[in-house]
């Protein structure tokens, strides 16, 4: 696809989302895998449903099918139905639980891993028909930095990290925070600590973290928004196949998520008024 085609489908798609500001897009990432980033966004999702918001999560690891496993679902379509044209969104999408909408990866498809440029039009624009119901749209991304990883969190109009106390954890955030800025003129990052003893542990793992961004990335801003301790329950669920906020919603995991879910439902919009979904995207890509 010709750029300029590219940009003309683009001005288009933004001409007919002026009036969507109340729709928020949050792209999930992490530098690393193994971090809890799916089972975050299952919960986070689960719990603004739990508040009467219409949420709908796209399993952005195009490839690697992962969050309807963790949920319990057995999708009999994915993303790469919508993209060779056999089904539309609407065709492939399937309930989770509390009511959240999904719209599944593929299972190992390793040509989903990089997808070209027409394809993430065609994506863009299906996700910009249906998504006028919605009120938060969480794309959960693969860890690292593919293309497929920095494509996502440029298009949606905030960026949350999960992060671990592990070194390589934080190392490899900073790394994929760097590439967003450098590549992508992303400058705003929020961070959420997973499988922490405490919020004071949370705070120390934040300050590193910052510290470091502060030093090296001039303009570059994170905001700690929240944590997530340690709990045993969080894998039982995980081994159920449930949300640990269905299974177990008074459980310390299930108690720092509700208090995430209120900041983040009880905030104003972040992104700017009459911003256009992914309208940030019209300048990444390739």
């Amino acid at each position: 696809m010709q750029k300029g085609n590219q940009a003309e489908t683009l001005r288009k798609i933004a001409g007919k989302n002026m009036n969507r500001s109340s729709l928020r897009t949050i792209a999930v990432s992490s530098g690393k895998g193994g971090v809890g980033k799916t089972n975050v966004v299952a919960n986070l999702a689960f719990a603004l449903a739990s508040r009467g918001f219409k949420t709908i999560v796209v399993d952005a690891d195009l490839g690697l099918n992962n969050i309807d496993i963790l949920l319990g679902l057995a999708p009999k379509f994915h993303i790469g139905h919508v993209l060779s044209g056999e089904k539309t969104v609407e065709e492939i999408l399937v309930e989770g639980p509390g009511g959240i909408r999904l719209l599944p990866a593929g299972d190992g498809l390793q040509e989903l891993t990089q997808i070209d440029s027409e394809k993430k039009m065609l994506l863009m624009d299906e996700l910009d028909r249906i998504s006028a119901g919605y009120d938060y749209l969480l794309f959960d991304t693969g860890a690292g930095i593919s293309t497929n990883v920095t494509y996502f969190c440029s298009a949606a109009s905030e960026i949350l990290l999960v992060i671990t106390p592990e070194p390589t954890s934080m190392t490899d955030a900073y790394s994929l925070i760097k590439i967003l800025n450098q590549k992508h003129a992303q400058k705003h990052f929020r961070v959420v600590i997973n499988s922490v003893k405490s919020e004071f542990e949370a705070q120390g793992v934040f300050r590193h973290l910052s510290a470091v961004t502060d030093k090296f990335l001039r303009g570059v801003s994170i905001e700690y928004l929240g944590h997530l301790v340690y709990d045993s329950n969080v894998s039982k669920a995980v081994r159920n196949q449930k949300p640990f906020m269905q299974l177990y919603p008074y459980t310390k995991a299930s108690l720092c998520m509700k208090e995430l879910a209120n900041k983040i439902s009880s905030e104003k919009q972040i992104a700017p008024e009459n911003q256009p979904l992914f309208w940030r995207s019209a300048l990444q890509i390739q």
